[in-house]
């Protein structure tokens, strides 16, 4: 396990560590201590994705019209790679995110209102008992862990 959750720390394309064990065997633990572990990262402020600010082709769009509108440099900061829980009752809105139906209605703007796998990108998502999670959000955490992105 120390290994695997190492070796995906290193290179993340790897696409996760799937930890099993008994109940009381310290799997969560060990999750939260790699987070410990890790060194800070560069991420633009306020940005809920947590853009690397040298890497300006993955920049995510909220970055990119930061940028052309005269931001340059995009203001950073470093922070600490946290752990991301996903709950287990989570809808595929509260992990992928959905239109801000709030700033649809009040100010007539489509606005996205980021969901768990934004807040876990270029971080570490913890999933508990996945095997209570509904089927379909299975499937959403599988294909970005393959695709490396949220599609």
């Amino acid at each position: 396990m120390k290994l695997a959750l190492v070796l995906n720390a290193i290179n993340p394309a790897i696409g996760g560590v799937l930890i099993r064990g008994e109940k009381g065997t310290a799997k969560s633990t060990a999750v939260r201590a790699l987070a410990h572990l890790l060194p800070e990262q560069q991420v633009v402020e306020g940005c809920h994705f947590g853009c690397r600010p040298d890497d300006r082709e993955s920049l995510c769009a909220e970055c990119e019209e930061r940028l052309l509108g005269g931001e340059d440099p995009l203001q950073s900061s470093t922070r600490r790679m946290r752990v991301v829980e996903l709950p287990i009752n989570a809808s595929e809105d509260r992990v992928v995110g959905t239109i801000d139906l709030e700033a649809a209605l009040k100010e007539g703007e489509r606005r996205f209102e980021p969901g768990v796998l934004a807040e876990a990108n270029r971080n570490i998502l913890y999933v508990d008992e996945v095997n209570l999670l509904d089927d379909h959000i299975v499937d959403v955490l599988l294909d970005a862990a393959a695709m490396g992105v949220n599609t």
